[in-house]
């Protein structure tokens, strides 16, 4: 767990999804998954994944465009909308964690800004399924910025978008480069690990956000 010492209050929160209030939305064990279910050769998908997925990130490419380039290059048993509900059920909910967010939003009257990685359909599915935009009041998602992290620029247009000085944001991630990144831009930094969401709170409280 990574914190940065105190140096104002806290007025706001840049949290990651996957790994943080959610599982990932479409990770190498989805993707094995799958692989089973489908009957597909996984190390054809993941590589096929792994040269189109950053550009679907990134917002330059539709669900339906990477699917196609991934998985329906040739013919298949199944349809696209099956292979689609199969990726959306991967994703579940940490509630502990999202009721944490929650609880301190309704208590600091913190503004809450999402800055992650994700292809536009998977991200607008997650919101709508987790009911992310009852306490998140930005999205800056790499769909709709066309930039990915560890580019700095993400979070930055965060901050232009929050409007909050940088030294009262805390950014809650669950990899520790992405975490280093935002701390050199002048964040507070959290490592988070989803299996032990009572050291993140330890580390917010730490910082002056006690639940």
């Amino acid at each position: 767990m990574a914190t940065n010492a105190i140096s104002a209050r806290v007025t706001a929160l840049f949290l990651d999804v996957g790994g943080v209030m959610l599982t990932n939305g479409w990770d190498r064990k989805s993707r094995e998954a799958a692989a089973k279910n489908f009957n597909l050769d996984l190390d054809d998908l993941n590589d096929r994944h792994r040269m189109t997925f950053d550009t679907y990130e990134s917002g330059k490419l539709s669900l339906d465009e990477y699917l196609q380039r991934s998985v329906f290059y040739k013919d298949r048993p199944f349809t696209p909308e099956q292979f689609r509900s199969f990726m959306f059920t991967q994703s579940i909910a940490y509630p502990e964690m999202i009721d944490l967010i929650k609880g301190l939003k309704a208590r600091y009257g913190l503004k809450i800004a999402v800055v992650n990685n994700e292809g536009r359909e998977l991200n607008e599915y997650r919101i709508r399924a987790f009911y992310l935009n009852e306490f998140v009041d930005f999205f800056i998602s790499s769909c709709f910025v066309h930039f990915r992290k560890p580019d700095a620029d993400i979070w930055k247009i965060a901050l232009d978008i929050a409007q909050v000085p940088r030294e009262e944001v805390v950014y809650i991630d669950d990899r520790p480069m992405f975490v280093q990144v935002a701390e050199g831009l002048g964040l507070k930094g959290i490592v988070h690990n989803h299996k032990d969401v009572g050291a993140t709170r330890n580390a917010l409280a730490a910082l002056g956000l006690v639940l």
